[in-house]
């Protein structure tokens, strides 16, 4: 009986170093675990997508932010090299329409959702002012005939390393509008499909048709005004009340007539 209660002893003693053991890796494990993910309690969690403003072209949700634009300074044409390893250039700067390029490439999942609605351009929906094209890596970075077997027979795409740096673009899918007239960029940013860039693309333009109606409006004030100026100038003038006619002051006070300057006028 008392071997019997020796073994038991024994064997609940290993259990119990056992346990121990499994509780310490755990906790190991855990610890590793929450380092990995961001360190001691309270640390600030990582950033991750969000809406940005204006000046860096989204208005929607689940569009990432793009980083900031230190080498992007100004709009360029694209040239490259085509689908049928012809050179290729595409002018963005220094024409009467708006150039959407859209930045994609061949093996990128998201990309593919963007190749497939560019078969059908008629139906994307674009301004009739802006042209749709399509830039890749060039050919030592990007298969030729991936490309080729991807491209949209109604879209230029132009394969080319230059714009990617040129627009300082992070990476693919993205897309930036460039204004033709004045080379600026009307917008820039990523979304996972083509309804969401469509929706930015839709109040971008909104936003630029809001500020040119507001200006020219702006503009016919200044007019209006400016003429009804002159137009009370003349109407004095041929009442031949010239600018300084004591008229103009209303009658005189016992202040004025102290005044060496003539009268004053107290508002």
């Amino acid at each position: 009986m008392a071997a019997v209660v020796v073994a038991l002893a024994l064997v609940v003693a290993v259990l119990t170093l056992l346990v121990l053991g499994l509780l310490r890796s755990h906790a190991d494990i855990l610890r590793r675990l929450h380092e990995l993910d961001g360190g001691a309690e309270g640390a600030a969690p990582a950033r991750g997508p969000r809406t940005v403003g204006r000046d860096e072209f989204t208005t929607f949700p689940e569009v990432q932010a793009p980083p900031e634009r230190e080498g992007f300074t100004e709009s360029r044409d694209l040239a490259g090299v085509g689908v049928d390893d012809d050179a290729l250039t595409v002018r963005v700067t220094g024409v009467e329409h708006r150039t959407l390029v859209a930045f994609l490439s061949g093996t990128c999942l998201t990309c593919q959702r963007f190749w497939d609605a560019f078969q059908k351009p008629a139906k994307l929906g674009l301004p009739r002012d802006v042209r749709l094209v399509v830039v890749t890596k060039g050919p030592d970075q990007e298969s030729p005939a991936a490309v080729a077997d991807l491209a949209p027979k109604a879209v230029p795409v132009v394969m080319t390393n230059d714009a990617w740096m040129s627009y300082d673009v992070p990476g693919s899918p993205y897309f930036v509008l460039v204004d033709g007239r004045s080379g600026a960029v009307q917008g820039e940013g990523t979304g996972i499909d083509w309804d969401q860039v469509k929706g930015l693309l839709t109040q971008v333009t909104d936003d630029a048709s809001y500020a040119a109606d507001l200006e020219a409006r702006r503009v016919q004030k200044y007019r209006a005004d400016d003429e009804r100026e002159r137009r009370v100038d003349d109407e004095l003038m041929a009442a031949g009340i010239a600018p300084g006619d004591p008229s103009l002051f209303g009658p005189a006070t016992e202040a004025d007539a102290d005044h060496p300057d003539g009268p004053t006028h107290e508002h």
